[in-house]
């Protein structure tokens, strides 16, 4: 019998609507789930580690991985190329792995059209005025919240294309929140069809032994 294929979870949102700290603690409390490690041309900072932050390649390497189709999403961002690995994400998926990708609204659209069984939850803040006061906490520079300002506005018109939307107002009920979406998917027919039929046709065989 077929095992049970992991999910993949897209989950995006606005700068300052807590998505980081969300995923973070989703992934101590279900271990059999991942965030999706991204290949990227910007230089390693001191702290960061090949592999468990990035997996940092030149330019020239990360445009011929562009060149033959090895990525789900990329995009530029400050002239640095980010990007998912579609062999890896295919192979933890194969192995039963429940894999987060954490990217942004075009990144989202790429992956849906490789895999049109990707859910996709968007996080949005409680209002407009907690976003900008959790991003002015950050101790930014004016121009640099701005800047951040004018992204979530581009994300937040984006909200519809979304399977699923969780306002993080308080912080352990969006938590809660996450987990039941994660938990209930795997056991849908939809994103575990195969399974399912096989599990049923076994079944219906072996009663008719």
């Amino acid at each position: 019998m077929k095992e049970k294929r992991g999910n993949l979870f897209i989950i995006s949102a606005p700068s300052g609507a807590g998505k980081t700290s969300l995923v973070k603690s989703l992934l101590e409390m279900m271990p059999n789930l991942y965030v999706s490690i991204s290949h990227t041309t910007r230089p390693k900072r001191p702290y960061e580690i090949e592999g468990v932050h990035y997996n940092f390649v030149d330019k020239p390497k990360f445009e011929s991985l562009i060149q033959t189709g090895q990525f789900l999403e990329y995009a530029v961002v400050f002239d640095n190329y980010y990007g998912t690995s579609k062999t890896w994400v295919d192979q933890q998926l194969d192995d039963g792995k429940d894999i987060i990708l954490e990217i942004d609204w075009q990144g989202a659209q790429q992956v849906k059209r490789l895999i049109q069984n990707a859910i996709k939850v968007f996080i949005l803040p409680p209002s407009y005025e907690t976003l900008k006061s959790r991003l002015v906490g950050r101790g930014d520079e004016d121009n640099v919240i701005s800047h951040r300002m004018d992204n979530a506005r581009n994300e937040l018109i984006h909200y519809n294309e979304y399977d699923f939307i969780i306002i993080n107002d308080d912080f352990t009920h969006a938590l809660n929140e996450l987990k039941s979406i994660v938990a209930t998917m795997k056991l849908g027919y939809t994103q575990q069809r195969d399974y399912y039929d096989d599990f049923l046709d076994n079944m219906l065989n072996n009663d008719q032994n």
